[in-house]
């Protein structure tokens, strides 16, 4: 009974030990299956449909025979026959050239080392393709030339532009962002020092961010075009910040620095600092108040901000506390001249 109790045994680890194997294997057949098909997708994405060269030639060819197929069909007119070819024309090669466009811009952005070409930009070549596409097609139907009816319904288009100019100038506005890209989505951004937050879309009209508070904000594009902008992820994530502090001068600066950059390398801790990056510690001014130091340091990620300015400042404070160099100070309250303006001061007392 015990060696049949051993051999079960060995032959169900056995069995075990098949079945992981055969699972680990199938999860390994998965994973290349998985990643090869994120390839051939990735490089499907980069190529170029063949349907517009498809409806192109189709076009092209009903163009050139379309009296031999009006000989099919006696009732149809040849001039109308004629026209939808030409429409056909029109349209078929203003989506290859858009395509082509897109496909092109998609190849080089996709390259490694540059920023992402945005799709503001393919859209707006896009529109402008078929816009012309359905001057020419409008024209050859009502019989004139694109020229004369432009010519014709210019007063029609200042009128509608002079009543819509806040809208066309958020959009100008928006395709010249988009081809400046002065920032993507993503990033963190900040507006004449009053307005920071996470872009999270970039339209035609408008610019949505996310702000710290989760406040969602919809600017417009041509507000966005006349204000100062900082990106705080531009061209890389990590920035350096910096906090002030005013010394007594019964602290010497040598002290003082040496407090601070012990301060500075205990906030070092925090996951949102750069560890690779010493802060620096200089004395910036010097003043009756006392000398002001500089604190820098280097921040991950913008989310990480306020994070990291309390982590700075709650190390400087516990290490001031601690060696006895923070200024004490009492209020003291003075009478200016005869408008009786009460104004508060402070006190020095030193210890």
């Amino acid at each position: 009974m015990p060696p049949f109790h051993l051999t079960t045994v060995r032959k169900a680890d056995t069995l075990e030990a098949y079945s992981d194997a055969t699972a680990m294997t199938t999860q390994s057949k998965k994973k290349r299956i998985t990643k090869t098909d994120a390839e051939a997708r990735k490089k499907k994405g980069l190529g170029l449909s063949p349907w517009p060269f498809i409806w192109c030639a189709a076009a092209v060819l009903l163009y050139v025979f379309h009296p031999q197929i009006h000989a099919l069909f006696p009732g149809m007119e040849l001039s109308n026959l004629e026209d939808v070819a030409a429409i056909a024309i029109f349209y078929s090669f203003g989506w290859l050239l858009a395509r082509t466009f897109r496909a092109f811009v998609t190849r080089k952005s996709r390259a490694k080392g540059r920023r992402r070409v945005p799709r503001l930009l393919t859209e707006l070549v896009s529109v402008t393709l078929f816009t012309i596409a359905t001057i020419l097609a409008i024209g050859l139907l009502i019989g004139r030339s694109s020229g004369g009816l432009l010519a014709s319904s210019g007063l029609i288009i200042a009128i509608l532009g002079f009543a819509i100019r806040n809208v066309l100038a958020d959009v100008l506005s928006g395709i010249a962002l988009g081809l400046e890209a002065p920032f993507r989505i993503g990033d963190w951004v900040e507006f004449d020092s009053v307005t920071t937050g996470r872009v999270t879309e970039i339209g035609w009209r408008t610019t949505r961010i996310l702000t710290a508070d989760d406040t969602y904000m919809i600017l417009p594009n041509s507000q966005i075009s006349r204000q100062m902008l900082t990106n705080y992820s531009a061209p890389r994530k990590h920035y350096q910040a910096s906090v002030q502090i005013t010394l007594r001068h019964t602290v010497p600066a040598s002290k003082a620095k040496v407090l601070l950059e012990e301060a500075a390398e205990l906030a070092q801790q925090n996951p949102g600092m750069v560890e690779t990056q010493k802060p620096i510690v200089r004395a910036s001014s010097y003043s009756v108040e006392g000398i002001t130091y500089t604190i820098k340091y280097w921040v991950s990620n913008y989310a990480f901000d306020l994070e990291c300015r309390d982590a700075m400042l709650a190390a400087i404070d516990s290490t001031l506390r601690e060696h006895g160099a923070l200024p004490r100070t009492e209020p003291v309250r003075l009478m200016l001249g005869e408008d009786k303006i009460v104004r508060s001061v402070s006190k020095e007392v030193n210890p």
